[in-house]
């Protein structure tokens, strides 16, 4: 049952892909193409040569955007099924929509929103190329407390869900999640290497599309896994996915 459903996750993750890659297309690729002219104006003001280009922009926008967000969405549909699959059961009475939909939102938050809140996203001209390295890794490091902090405050809700009950629980453990947050950005470095003189519209674009691009697909991921795992669990085999978490949780699958 978990090798179906990973398979409905990896389809749904590849219509979010390409779903994601048509918003991208439209919406995101104009705004590179003004940063890159941005930043080559600006080199030419400087009096430095162009660099080489070693991958054509029309490679970039269409194949390599396609393979990337593509795989990307199948990668992280099949990651998103198997947490379905472990939380099946364990989450309350929740539906099988309603818990693929609290997935996505659960992860979307995690994964893009508190990461970004610390650390958005630039343009590919933006930015001191020496310290891409330090960024990436502030930027991983950033998720990985993030997911830690969504693991720590579920286990909050569980221990206090028989004390307080279902809401005031939900709400201990979303404020046990913020306070973290907050003062694990607050304690991070501040990294800003925007120009400037960059335009504030166009790198304000830039990132309410990159967060965009997230939204769509987890969104696509969300509704689809949902629509496809209900038709794959009738009511006659919704223990089997239940005792599927149990044998994923001692790493047999």
């Amino acid at each position: 049952m978990v090798r179906k459903l990973l398979i409905r996750g990896m389809l749904a993750g590849i219509v979010a892909g390409l779903v994601t890659f048509g918003f991208a297309k439209i919406a995101g690729e104009p705004r590179v193409d003004q940063a890159i002219s941005f930043e080559e104006h600006a080199a030419a003001a400087r009096g430095e040569a162009p660099e080489p280009e070693l991958v054509s922009r029309a490679t970039q926008s269409g194949l390599g955007l396609l393979t990337g967000v593509v795989t990307y969405g199948a990668a992280f549909g099949g990651l998103f099924a198997l947490t379905f699959a472990y939380a099946y059961g364990r989450a309350g009475k929740s539906g099988i929509r309603t818990l693929s939909a609290t997935i996505a939102v659960a992860a979307f938050v995690t994964l893009c929103v508190v990461p970004n809140l610390k650390y958005p996203a630039n343009p590919p001209s933006v930015g001191d190329p020496e310290t891409i390295g330090y960024r990436t890794g502030l930027y991983f490091l950033m998720i990985a407390i993030s997911i830690a902090a969504l693991v720590l405050s579920l286990q909050v809700r569980r221990f206090a869900y028989a004390r307080l009950g279902a809401w005031n629980a939900s709400i201990a453990a979303g404020a046990v999640f913020v306070v973290i947050i907050a003062a694990v950005q607050i304690a991070l470095p501040t990294i800003n290497e925007v120009p400037s003189t960059f335009p504030a519209a166009l790198l304000w674009q830039f990132r309410v599309v990159a967060i965009g691009m997230q939204a769509i697909l987890w969104t696509t991921i969300g509704l689809a896994f949902g629509a496809l795992a209900e038709r794959c669990l009738p009511a006659t085999q919704k223990a089997a996915v239940r005792a599927s978490g149990v044998f994923m949780a001692n790493g047999r699958l």
